[in-house]
């Protein structure tokens, strides 16, 4: 498969370390693509539910591509998020082409561009409600085992797959109100400081849309997750466009057992800023 060329790829929410991560189609999409820059933003590595005993070889195998990625010339930002916060103490650490930050402001063909992860909007990722939330984390990993061996079943009898977790966001009146609130007030904090888009993750909602009030417009850009959606925003061609995975595209990719390598090249520290600026 020949790698598709891009400016910019943002992917967000891959949660590796946990039962209900796509890793192996992670791994297929990075594969498949050749940005300049690749931004992760928040949520690659799920710290919150990490264990030992649960680690595959495919989770492994998506560190080392990115890895693998950088040294080959793409410049990777990783933005953290809720569930990989301990690395916050990291911030503005650079080694070669990777960087690790809490956000970023880019430029590009004179639009600015604000990245961030999104659970500075959310107040059940703080204080004493983090503890209910990383409880409700592991509920959640319960319900998408649930809903793979239910999927298997109805794969064998030659149904469509279908996902219990949207269906419960869909159906709860407060979810689908809590992710309008959420959109709208990201929309407006970037208009107010003059940005023309504005890119998140953590809700696991990927979008696409223009959001307009009295003080202006902004389009609002969310990169979905790799739990459910199997989602990422790609700048190709002078625009964003809503990436969305398809099994039927990767039916030729080997299926052989993943093994894990050394890196063997030695990564250049550069000094160039994290804020950047492409034009065409």
């Amino acid at each position: 498969m020949e790698k598709r060329k891009m400016e910019i790829c943002v992917i967000s929410d891959i949660h590796l370390g946990t039962f209900g991560c796509h890793a192996k189609e992670v791994l297929n999409y990075l594969r498949s693509i050749n940005p300049t820059t690749l931004i992760l933003n928040g949520d690659i590595i799920d710290i919150w539910q990490f264990s030992k005993r649960f680690f595959p070889a495919s989770h492994m195998a998506v560190i080392k591509e990115i890895f693998n990625m950088a040294s080959k010339g793409t410049k990777v930002i990783y933005i953290t998020g809720n569930h990989d916060e301990a690395m916050r103490k990291y911030a503005d650490f650079e080694m070669g082409n990777i960087f690790l930050t809490d956000k970023i402001v880019f430029e590009i063909n004179g639009e600015k561009n604000w990245v961030f992860h999104g659970d500075v909007f959310d107040r059940t990722t703080k204080g004493s409600a983090k503890i209910l939330a990383k409880l409700g984390g592991y509920g959640y990993d319960l319900l998408i085992l649930l809903n793979s061996l239910s999927n298997w079943i109805r794969k064998l009898m030659g149904k469509e797959k279908m996902s219990f977790s949207k269906k419960v966001k869909n159906g709860v009146k407060k979810a689908v109100s809590w992710i309008g609130d959420f959109e709208q007030t990201a929309a407006e904090l970037a208009i107010e400081n003059g940005y023309q888009y504005v890119i998140c993750g953590h809700i696991h909602q990927p979008q696409q849309r223009v959001v307009t009030t009295e003080k202006g417009s902004v389009t609002y850009l969310n990169s979905g997750d790799w739990i459910e959606n199997l989602t990422a925003l790609e700048y190709v061609n002078h625009a964003w466009h809503l990436y969305q995975y398809d099994a039927k595209n990767f039916e030729h990719v080997s299926s052989e057992k993943i093994k894990i390598v050394h890196l063997n090249n030695e990564l250049n520290v550069l000094t160039d800023a994290v804020a950047f600026q492409v034009s065409f």
